[in-house]
């Protein structure tokens, strides 16, 4: 190739989900001991019935088919602040809502409107790696904060504060944690919007898995007076109603946050897609019992991987988890995260993500998606890993 190609792309590592299931892509697997995929995140379940019955008209609707505005229809950005009111207590304005083409399009429009290359993002480890590939394509510097063994997951706000610098523009965090499942408590991050507040910086949180967590760990930063000169969002109602391929985001943000982006996204995609947005004003306004018992169902998910995994004959450990992942300490003194992934794709035909995807000094550590499996087969799951 003679053409010239950013550099900011060389370091960044190839998609860590296509490097995985590309091990696997010409095999095929015998009954007795078929594929277990605990590698991308996508509920098991389908999307609600009663959804799907009520979008197939909207298929012969023409205007369905052309642009809506940028941030998205009226009607549909009222039903998510609705949405909000409910859930939070509190919420955005339909005003302070842009919809987007998935989480990872929403977190880019934030980033290119908060920040310029050479700007910084304190990013605790290990951290969403979109996240950081993303800010690095951008030319913006993650400031990665090392990963606590014991600290189940939760960032130290002495350590952020510490780590603040004149180039910084953001703390970003996400909750409920991909990869480690931590859920960071309310008080935790009305603490760390303070601090984002006293440096004037943002606190960007990448909600996406918000809904796989109880409602009563809801944060309260919406109700903080002019939240949004400190607070940005990243959500994703592509996992909250299985709409995954929807690619079904929102920025949730102030006004003016909202105003600047708007001109990244008339560049970007110009709008979501309208089909999309009448889904997900359909989820929000019919589904809240429906999302309420996937959230349960996965809440005895996780309590049952946990129990399940933590027998002695399994030398991997669970360092951390909840909501949808574990993050799990692999027991192979000498070899990486992805040599232990890979063995695990190629003898036992379960695949996970290898931890150094997720940050600098975490070989020693996978992800896995339980929220992939059903129940039944938690138990054949760890067997792969103990027979390992």
């Amino acid at each position: 190739m003679s053409f010239f190609l950013s550099p900011n792309l060389a370091a960044i590592q190839p998609p860590p989900i296509t490097e995985v299931k590309s091990w696997i892509a010409e095999r095929t697997f015998p009954p007795e001991k078929p594929l277990i995929d605990l590698c991308q995140a996508i509920p098991d379940y389908p999307p609600a019935q009663a959804m799907m019955e009520a979008l197939a008209p909207l298929l012969h609707d023409p205007a369905v088919a052309k642009y809506s505005p940028d941030e998205g229809l009226p009607a549909v950005r009222q039903s998510i602040a609705n949405w909000y009111a409910r859930r939070y207590g509190t919420g955005p304005q339909a005003t302070e809502i842009c919809l987007t083409v998935g989480a990872s399009q929403a977190f880019w429009l934030a980033m290119v409107t908060l920040c310029r290359a050479g700007d910084e993002v304190i990013v605790p480890l290990p951290a969403y790696f979109d996240h950081p590939m993303a800010l690095s394509a951008y030319g913006v510097v993650p400031c990665y904060l090392p990963y606590r063994e014991g600290s189940g997951g939760l960032p130290d706000p002495a350590q952020i504060a510490a780590a603040i610098t004149a180039k910084t523009r953001a703390i970003l965090l996400v909750s409920p944690s991909n990869p480690t499942g931590a859920i960071l408590p309310p008080a935790l991050l009305r603490e760390l919007f303070n601090l984002a507040r006293r440096h004037n910086i943002a606190l960007l949180l990448d909600e996406t898995y918000n809904t796989f967590a109880l409602p009563s760990s809801c944060h309260d930063l919406f109700s903080a007076p002019e939240w949004g000169d400190h607070f940005v969002q990243i959500a994703s109602f592509g996992k909250t109603f299985a709409l995954t391929g929807y690619r079904a985001g929102a920025l949730v943000a102030s006004e003016a946050l909202i105003d600047a982006a708007l001109k990244v996204q008339d560049s970007m995609v110009v709008c979501a897609p309208r089909f999309t947005q009448h889904a997900i004003a359909w989820g929000c306004d019919h589904l809240d019992v429906w999302v309420e018992a996937n959230a349960e169902t996965m809440q005895q998910r996780h309590d049952l991987f946990r129990s399940s995994f933590a027998v002695p004959e399994n030398r991997f450990r669970l360092s951390a988890s909840g909501a949808f992942f574990a993050w799990v300490r692999h027991p192979f003194a000498g070899q990486s995260g992805r040599q232990v992934a890979r063995r695990l794709a190629q003898e036992e035909n379960l695949i996970c993500l290898p931890g150094e995807a997720f940050g600098p000094g975490l070989d020693g550590y996978l992800r896995l998606a339980f929220g992939n499996i059903t129940a039944d087969a938690i138990p054949a799951a760890v067997q792969r890993f103990c027979a390992l």
